[in-house]
């Protein structure tokens, strides 16, 4: 029971982390470097 409890705790976490990484990048941030690919300038990309 304990080892079902663990696990859905950990994919609730990685589930709510993916949904952050959508809605980042939807709006525009960067995943790599969080600063926003529209004012990025390729200094995150090297």
């Amino acid at each position: 029971m304990g080892t079902l409890f663990v696990g859905l705790i950990v994919v609730l976490v990685v589930a709510l982390i993916i949904r952050n990484m959508i809605k980042d990048k939807k709006a525009g941030k960067s995943i790599q470097c969080s600063c926003g690919c529209g004012n990025c300038q390729r200094h995150c990309h090297h």
